[in-house]
């Protein structure tokens, strides 16, 4: 009995209609060659490395946050390395912050193809002593922050086939006592997300979320060192008591998100669509 192979199916572009129209050509792994980036809470932590990753693989940045000095500081690694950033310092709490973002970015550069959505902390603490304002101020950098850019870039990304990467938090997977708010917070990011996802295959924009875990920021080197002091000051013995509570593998650094985002944003992670990703090292349990 003869054997007939198998039609091979076109790997087409997000939202291509038809098979007829072109493939476009695969660049090498990982390449944001060319593409123009604004990013949020660029200033430090993730925001920071992230930006530095994406300009390393030939991508132009806006750097968004509120702390001018710190985004110059930022900016001037980027240039180090050969790439092309533009800091605007900006408080995307205000209601027509996102929008003057993205009018930097066009000014800048000309087109928009990413936005990364990393801007916003929230507040812990005991939810019966937490105010209206802790509520509000926790809203509305993180949740209607991004709503608000993305609004105002998304045509522009529906002109580039472009996408939009939300940094959120596996508390809002796992809420704890301690962080209803940003539970609460994240919680509304990945429905956003996944709800802004099935908008992307209409307009042909991507639309993903990376959840961290653990990572070495500002606010764990906090964590670690009130953990330190109970521990005769030693960060390494405090480091690997929060491993093991928390059942991880490790501790993760900025430049984890930022590899994962790197690949996200490129033609090799095209596939993914209303993805939620947890990088936490095993700390997320649910399904």
């Amino acid at each position: 009995m003869s054997t007939v192979a198998a039609p091979e199916i076109p790997n087409m572009p997000l939202g291509t209609a038809s098979s007829e129209e072109p493939l476009e050509r695969a660049k090498p792994a990982g390449t944001v060659d060319g593409k123009i980036a604004i990013i949020t809470g660029a200033s430090r932590g993730i925001g920071r490395a992230i930006a530095l990753r994406l300009a390393q693989n030939g991508a132009k940045i806006l750097l968004v946050a509120r702390n001018e000095g710190a985004l110059a500081s930022v900016a001037e690694e980027i240039t180090s390395v050969g790439g092309t950033p533009k800091a605007w310092a900006a408080d995307l709490r205000e209601a027509a912050a996102p929008a003057a973002a993205v009018s930097a970015a066009i000014e800048a550069f000309g087109a928009l193809d990413i936005v990364v959505n990393n801007a916003g902390a929230t507040k812990r603490g005991d939810f019966l002593e937490l105010t209206d304002a802790d509520w509000l101020d926790g809203f509305a950098l993180k949740f209607f922050g991004a709503v608000r850019l993305v609004r105002a870039a998304w045509p522009h990304l529906v002109r580039r086939r472009g996408s939009v990467l939300n940094i959120i938090g596996i508390g809002g997977r796992t809420p704890g006592a301690e962080f209803t708010i940003g539970g609460s917070v994240n919680g509304a990011g990945l429905s956003f997300t996944k709800a802004l996802a099935d908008i992307g295959i209409r307009d042909g924009v991507q639309v993903n979320a990376i959840n961290p875990g653990w990572v070495r920021t500002d606010r764990l080197r906090a964590l670690l060192q009130s953990t330190a002091d109970q521990l005769g000051g030693d960060m390494q013995a405090a480091a690997e008591q929060v491993v093991r509570r928390s059942n991880i593998v490790r501790l993760g650094e900025p430049e984890d998100v930022a590899n994962l985002a790197t690949f996200i944003l490129s033609a090799e992670g095209r596939l993914l669509q209303g993805s939620l990703i947890d990088l936490d090292g095993g700390q997320t349990k649910t399904l």
